[in-house]
């Protein structure tokens, strides 16, 4: 082995090897098990074992065909992480999990943020649907310093 090093906020190691037959250089990921001890609590009252990996779906799909990269997604997900495996030891309900996303996707991209939370919130009406976006029209600003609107009419 070359070099270990923690990654994405002490959720990783990330280490540098050597294979011993060929020589060649490699890197490998190991994550800490920590994920597997957290229980996510769906709508249904149903408890499931948390998923990286349908979080990554979900950001995903919001985000499609939009200007993210995977190393952004990547980020967002190990911040997401960083506040479920700070803030809850055992469970965590999927709202709770949504309203993570939400806050990092709408700093990430406020199309993908408005995409996401149309899935997570459930909109039963056009009315709800268009009352999220005035929300994120009116602190985009805000949220970056000198950026422009988006929904500029």
């Amino acid at each position: 082995m070359l070099d270990s090093r923690l990654t994405e906020g002490g959720l990783a190691i990330r280490r540098r090897r050597i294979c011993l037959s060929c020589d060649r250089r490699f890197t490998t990921k190991e994550r800490v098990e920590e994920e597997l001890r957290l229980m996510v609590t769906k709508a249904n009252q149903q408890r499931v074992p948390y998923n990286r990996e349908k979080i990554m779906a979900g950001v995903e799909r919001a985000s499609y065909k939009l200007d993210v990269t995977e190393e952004q997604l990547q980020g967002l997900l190990n911040e997401v992480e960083e506040e479920l495996f700070a803030n809850h030891e055992r469970e965590v309900t999927t709202n709770e999990i949504g309203v993570y996303v939400g806050r990092c996707l709408r700093r990430l991209h406020p199309v993908a943020y408005v995409r996401f939370m149309s899935v997570h919130r459930k909109y039963e009406s056009v009315d709800e649907f268009i009352e999220e976006i005035r929300e994120v029209r009116e602190h985009v600003a805000q949220d970056i310093p000198g950026q422009p609107s988006l929904f500029e009419e």
